[in-house]
């Protein structure tokens, strides 16, 4: 590297590049483009998926005039152009929009600084006179628009499956968007976002009823695996804990929210880290081994 700096510079000072393209003039300087660094790798490594809980106008005012954005906006009537969906960008993405908050997922905290949000106007839920959540579904046109702003996305920067996620996932203790009718298995079905394989699920379920206890150390060590990383580790189902397996529920197995520690959360979090987090597969109890393998059971 030194022997061909000063080549470079030669070259710059003498006048011989100021017209190529790999050359930029920039304020007070220029910028030469010749050489590209190995150690680097794209700044974007999450999207993320809310709902705005509001109404088009007040989405769109909040989004863009208070101390709140996101990227991308998807309206509850999205226009249609030549066949093709108009969502709204609100944020360039090479900035950072403000919609992730204070937030963890897998070792990372701070997702505003490595994301990409995109926001649905959906009234997120109601509560009725007993105090039950009425979620509001998303439209087809929604989903249509979201498929298609999704996949451009994250072929573009290359985002992994397990790093498509909900606000409830990164931030479980304080959100529930983008909440309990987010079709996550269709969307997973179409190449965005982590979805475990039936036949895992069924093989860690060795027999045993769905809604059968579990142990909650042991899938508050599985869900600190996959990337839940604000639930405690006591073995205690306090209020935390149920909250994050309610929000882990809410994206994998919506028919049933109520964050209790259940058999079929423990093996749909066995299988997402099969297929998604192999390394991290944490050891087995002597109690829990026959369900991790139920040929050991014979």
């Amino acid at each position: 590297m030194k022997s061909t700096l000063p080549a470079i510079l030669t070259l710059v000072l003498s006048g011989c590049a100021q017209n190529s393209a790999h050359i930029e003039k920039r304020n007070g300087y220029y910028s030469l483009h010749d050489y590209q660094a190995t150690g680097q790798n794209e700044r974007v490594r999450f999207l993320v998926m809310h709902y705005t809980a509001l109404d088009d106008s007040q989405s769109l005012k909040t989004l863009t005039e208070e101390q709140v954005s996101a990227h991308y906006l998807i309206p509850s009537e999205p226009a249609w152009i030549q066949g093709k969906p108009v969502v709204l960008q609100l944020v360039d993405e090479r900035k950072r929009a403000w919609h992730a908050g204070v937030s963890f997922w897998n070792g990372r905290s701070n997702l505003n600084d490595a994301s990409i949000g995109i926001e649905i106007v959906n009234k997120g839920f109601t509560e009725d006179m007993h105090g039950e959540r009425i979620w509001y579904p998303y439209q087809e046109k929604h989903i249509s628009a979201l498929i298609a702003l999704a996949k451009d996305i994250i072929q573009r920067y290359q985002i992994t499956p397990d790093n498509v996620v909900g606000h409830s996932d990164i931030a479980p203790l304080r959100k529930q968007d983008p909440g309990k009718l987010f079709p996550w298995q269709r969307l997973a079905a179409a190449g965005i976002g982590a979805w475990p394989d039936s036949l895992t699920v069924t093989r860690y379920l060795a027999d045993r009823s769905r809604y059968a206890p579990a142990d909650v150390s042991v899938i508050q060590a599985l869900l600190k695996r996959y990337g839940y990383d604000q639930i405690p580790q006591n073995g205690v189902l306090d209020e935390d804990t149920q909250k994050i397996i309610s929000a882990f529920q809410m994206h994998f197995r919506p028919e049933d929210i109520s964050g209790r520690a259940d058999a079929e959360t423990e093996a749909i979090a066995r299988a997402l880290i099969d297929k998604y987090r192999p390394a991290a597969a944490p050891a087995l109890g002597p109690e829990s081994a026959s369900v991790a393998n139920p040929a050991s059971r014979a």
